[in-house]
């Protein structure tokens, strides 16, 4: 069997590079893009000062990011009841929304919301991950949608995100983190 050449990789080395590029590129290419961005959510602005007010409760903190809850009762997406929706602010500026949600129909009745503001999803084959976890993404010039649900725990999560300062959340993981 002739020696490798340590210098080039093998079969094994270049499979393992691409599909690492594809892996942490899918969700760019699979995006719809989104026409008319809101540049917000329900209203407010991405990187508008966020502080504890009668509205919104601060629930969590580390370093730079803080994590808010509104105060007034159960948590709604548009028409849709979820079990929790949270704000997260990176220096202070609103960054981010995570939603968390059970069940099928709940999950059908997200899906028609997110539809109705940011586009039809692409169901060309391939587009969305099937069996046990579906994955949307919708993605525009300032904001950035990414749903997934698990089938099997009947799950689904949502993060609604800044595309400017969602990428500054990475900057805040330790070293250490990956």
């Amino acid at each position: 069997m002739p020696a490798q050449n340590p210098h080039r990789p093998g079969l094994v080395g270049l499979l393992s590079v691409v599909c690492g590029v594809l892996a942490f590129s899918w969700h760019t290419v699979l995006a719809v893009p989104i026409e008319q961005d809101p540049k917000s959510f329900n209203g407010i602005g991405w990187g508008t000062p966020f502080s504890d007010s009668a509205v919104y409760a601060k629930v969590d903190e580390s370093g730079k990011i803080r994590t808010y809850e509104r105060t007034d009762g159960l948590p709604s997406l548009g028409p849709v009841r979820v079990e929790s929706m949270k704000f997260v602010t990176i220096d202070g500026k609103f960054a981010r929304v995570i939603v968390r949600y059970l069940g099928k129909t709940t999950h059908a009745q997200v899906l028609t919301h997110l539809q109705s503001l940011y586009g039809p999803i692409d169901r060309t084959p391939g587009a969305m991950t099937r069996g046990s976890g579906q994955q949307f993404n919708w993605r525009g010039t300032d904001t950035e949608v990414n749903l997934t649900y698990e089938t099997v725990r009947e799950v689904g999560f949502l993060f609604i995100d800044s595309a400017v300062l969602a990428p500054r959340f990475n900057d805040s993981l330790p070293e250490h983190a990956y």
